[in-house]
């Protein structure tokens, strides 16, 4: 077995403790991946406060990036010194694998969010007791982490890796609901409420779409003006502020009934909404049908509705090409300060939180 240090849930709604874990022998299709940067998602404040169903104790984290450092014998696609974002898990054999569009997997819930394997066993122990894990395929919030060929997506060298995790999920959520889900002409009108991370990509997504009037709507003053300099072309905070009407699109990263309402009162007719928020998997909204009988149409959306080891090179180009400047919603943490991390994260006063475990 292989040692690591990893943040082991006991309780939920309390803070993580640091911890010795041991990662358990690789399955067949497996690899061992040296954690360099790891993004706190909500997901992962979701989790940690008992919104899933995982069992205790328990490690989270699911937007790892890394070095792979081993591969189970029957591993081809991947070779030690690659390095990989970390997405979430598929069974790569339903039809909605098949189809493209694994994050709807037949298998997902067991593949992600059952604290273990697809057929039971565990990836981490600790003294001969499991520790649950396998969170989205990986449980990155520690220094190594055990995920498949299935979710580990080859990137190029001499890119800033330990930033690059939370393509793996949030960013590519945000982008592929406008890119995939949306696809909006050149000169569209869309809005994107809530300018966290997933927003923020959704924001860069849309421009790089060409689509003409961005509105970002978000209470923060901080984000609006990284809004605007990511790519909206208006700033608007809610509380203030007229909303716009008669747009083509919207984006909405809340989750609540109130801006699931606002998002679809932007719409023209037709007219159509993706909502990303995650609160849990049971969160109850109310919203006005007379918002949807005029043609609008309102859509929810998982992990962008994308295949990672395609859309993931597709981020890294735009990228490139200075389209998709993610890392200017970023700040480090050591994995030691994960608590802070998490609070910071919780009260909003960082956009993407990322630990370093090296």
């Amino acid at each position: 077995m292989t040692a690591a240090r990893a943040a082991v849930w006991r309780a939920y709604g309390e803070p993580p403790l640091l911890e010795d874990v041991e990662l358990t022998p690789l399955a067949s299709g497996e690899v061992r991946v040296r954690i360099a940067g790891v993004g706190i998602c909500h997901t992962d404040l979701a989790a940690g406060a008992g919104a899933l169903p995982l069992p205790l104790p328990a490690v989270f984290g699911h937007e790892g990036a890394g070095v792979v450092e081993a591969v189970a014998d029957d591993v081809t696609e991947l070779a030690p010194g690659d390095h990989v974002v970390l997405s979430f898990d598929r069974c790569g054999a339903c039809p909605r694998c098949a189809a493209g569009r694994p994050a709807y997997c037949d298998e997902f819930a067991a593949l992600n969010s059952s604290g273990h394997r697809g057929d039971g066993s565990v990836t981490l122990s600790q003294d001969g007791q499991p520790v649950y894990g396998s969170f989205l395929g990986q449980s990155s919030f520690a220094t190594h982490a055990i995920a498949s060929v299935r979710n580990a997506v080859k990137v190029p060298s001499g890119l800033p890796l330990e930033l690059m995790g939370p393509l793996g999920c949030s960013l590519q959520t945000g982008a592929g609901a406008v890119l995939e889900v949306l696809r909006p002409a050149p000169g569209a009108s869309l809005a994107v409420f809530g300018c966290g991370a997933v927003g923020l990509a959704a924001v860069m997504a849309a421009r790089a779409a060409g689509c003409g009037d961005v509105f970002a709507i978000e209470p923060d003053e901080g984000r609006r003006a990284l809004a605007l300099e990511l790519g909206a072309s208006t700033a608007l905070d809610p509380a203030v502020d007229r909303l716009p009407r008669g747009l083509d699109f919207s984006v909405e990263t809340v989750g609540s009934s109130e801006v699931v309402g606002a998002a679809l009162g932007v719409l023209g007719s037709p007219g159509r909404c993706v909502t990303l928020g995650f609160r849990g998997p049971r969160n109850p909204i109310t919203i006005d049908q007379g918002h949807l009988l005029f043609g609008r149409t309102l859509t929810g959306v998982i992990e962008g509705d994308i295949d990672p080891h395609r859309f993931i090179g597709e981020l890294l180009a735009l990228h490139g090409a200075g389209r998709f400047p993610f890392e200017r919603m970023t700040t480090t943490y050591p994995l030691e300060q994960i608590a802070t991390a998490l609070d910071d994260v919780r009260a909003g006063r960082v956009i993407k939180a990322v630990l370093l475990p090296g």
